[in-house]
């Protein structure tokens, strides 16, 4: 072919396609021509985003069909309900050497349908009916009336108290021995109740010694009846819970002294002041006194007696009725051991039983436990369930202004890990005009008494410290 005939590539037209055809696919036993690239990778994004959206389908339709197969069954259920509790009942009976016995009777009649052992099949149904005797002991019930109390339900650390339950048949029949337990704290109290005949009363007595304070649980009574072996065993709980309190010890205070809340019931003291409940004297007026208290007629007769114009004013003493804040520190951390903390709840306790003696208002605050104007017995109580937790002497001081936030006088008590700089973190929550004690108990540090930042440092070693070293911070 001459270059006359041979035909020529035609220029790419504007804003078209080139005149010039793609390469067509290599047939079979030709190489494909290369590419400018590796073709894309396939994903499975969107398989996976269409299996998620069936799963959410589906589950969506299951949760739906049971709600309405719940509904349906609703009726049913209902219906069987107190099979189900009584079933349920007689099951909790069964303890778990009655389980183990049930377990062996199953693998006992599994090995004599098996291997035809007589033994074993013997062996089951010796067991199946000393079960079936067991539950016999349980069948019946008793008419009691159970009392659980204890007197006193307060004592000091070193004290006892008794606990006493009473029991009484109420049927006209007589009532087979039964065994009763309660719980005393950590121990349990068992004791087995004769038989007692129609109307008949049976009391027992305990006596609960007190080393440590606290709160002791006493209670529930229970009954137990069940078979010598111990294969069932039902228990029906017949009282509530009680609560004994076992308090700190504490030592006799001499009064605290007066606050600064000027009251009709308040006490009387040395300070003077321009508007007051109580009279005090008559001096004379200086500028800037109020003359709503010019006393008019000894005003006269002094001016005539002397000749000059003069005036007299009135002046009160303030009468103040105290409003006492007591704040123990519970962080574990601020006492060398567990001793240090009771001596610490110790000083708390015998200061709030002075201020309740001193008719004073009281606001008590012991770690997580707080009790504002409490009864005597309450604020006691309080000290009972004292324990460790969280907070620390700043962050109680500081829920002592929410609950008390007219207190007068605040006690603050810490251990001797404690130093002057949590005692000044926790003063910083009171108003300049609340007369601050800070006591650290040291069990073997020396009795101390200073001042400092606007506070009264005690230190106390023991106990019988405190009625000599308070006394000389009083409040007046």
């Amino acid at each position: 072919m001459t270059d006359q005939t041979r035909p020529r590539p035609q220029p790419p037209q504007p804003g078209g396609r080139s005149g010039l055809r793609r390469p067509s696919p290599a047939g079979p036993g030709q190489a494909r021509p290369a590419t400018a690239g590796p073709p894309p990778a396939r994903t499975d994004a969107a398989g996976a985003g269409r299996l998620t959206r069936r799963m959410r389908g589906w589950w969506s339709a299951s949760r739906a069909h049971l709600g309405r197969l719940s509904d349906r069954t609703e009726p049913y259920r209902a219906a069987a309900r107190p099979v189900l509790d009584a079933a349920g009942g007689v099951l909790a009976a069964v303890t778990g050497f009655g389980w183990t016995t049930l377990g062996l009777v199953a693998l006992a009649w599994l090995s004599a349908a098996l291997w035809g052992w007589r033994e074993a099949a013997l062996l089951a149904a010796a067991l199946l009916v000393a079960f079936g005797i067991a539950c016999l002991f349980t069948i019946g019930r008793v008419h009691l009336s159970v009392e659980l109390d204890t007197d006193p339900l307060r004592v000091t650390v070193g004290e006892s108290s008794a606990a006493r339950v009473r029991v009484t048949n109420l049927a006209r029949t007589p009532a087979l021995p039964i065994g009763l337990e309660f719980p005393v704290g950590d121990a349990l109290g068992r004791f087995t109740l004769p038989g007692l005949g129609g109307g008949a009363t049976h009391e027992e007595v305990v006596i609960i010694p007190t080393q440590r304070r606290g709160v002791i649980e006493l209670g529930p009574v229970v009954t137990q009846r069940g078979d010598p072996f111990g294969l069932v065993r039902r228990e029906v709980t017949w009282t509530e819970r009680l609560e004994l309190f076992v308090h700190p010890r504490r030592v006799p205070l001499e009064p605290l002294g007066a606050g600064l809340l000027r009251d009709l019931e308040g006490h009387t003291t040395t300070d003077t002041s321009m508007s007051d409940l109580a009279f005090h004297t008559l001096r004379e007026y200086a500028p800037g006194d109020d003359r709503r208290y010019i006393h008019w007629r000894s005003s006269a007769k002094v001016s005539a007696a002397s000749g000059q114009g003069s005036f007299l004013v009135k002046q009160f003493l303030d009468t103040r009725r105290s409003h006492v804040a007591v704040v123990v520190d519970a962080d574990e951390a601020a006492y060398a051991s567990d001793a240090e903390f009771e001596l610490a709840v110790s000083v708390g306790a015998s200061v709030v039983v002075r201020a309740l003696a001193d008719e004073m208002d009281l606001t008590i605050v012991v770690g997580e436990h707080a009790a504002a104007k409490p009864h005597p017995a309450l604020a006691l109580d309080t000290f009972s369930r004292a324990g460790f937790g969280p907070g620390g002497l700043a962050g109680s001081t500081g829920r002592l202004v929410q609950l008390a936030p007219d207190a007068s006088v605040a006690i603050l008590v810490s251990g001797s890990r404690a130093g002057f700089a949590d005692f000044a973190h926790a003063r910083a929550h009171l108003a300049p005009e609340v007369h601050t004690f800070a006591v650290t108990v040291d069990r073997g540090a020396t009795m101390a008494l200073r001042q400092a930042s606007g506070m009264a440092m005690l230190t106390v070693s023991t106990l019988s410290d405190l009625p000599r070293v308070l006394p000389g911070v009083q409040v007046q």
